[in-house]
């Protein structure tokens, strides 16, 4: 289960990046950086990642050039200590 929301949050994080993207080129109402971070924290940063550099959108803010890897690294770190910690016991 805990697989399925992880894939969920990313896909999300993919999307909104994407819709995003899309909205900048139209000149139309964007969805907020406060947003698209939110979305990164709740464990979609992988996804909020491969959309900065699928689609080449904000991928020259400082915010989100350090603070999405960031978050990578932070989540990561936790689902590897929440799986080995259910490995051993």
């Amino acid at each position: 289960m805990g697989w399925v929301l992880l894939l969920a949050s990313n896909l999300l994080g993919y999307g909104l990046m994407a819709i995003d993207k899309k909205r900048a080129r139209r000149g139309e109402w964007r969805i907020s950086e406060r947003s698209l971070f939110l979305c990164a924290t709740c464990f979609g940063s992988f996804g909020v990642y491969a959309g900065m550099h699928m689609f080449r959108h904000k991928t020259k803010h400082r915010s989100f050039q350090i603070g999405i890897p960031f978050l990578m690294t932070i989540q990561v770190w936790m689902i590897l200590k929440l799986y080995t910690k259910a490995l051993l016991g």
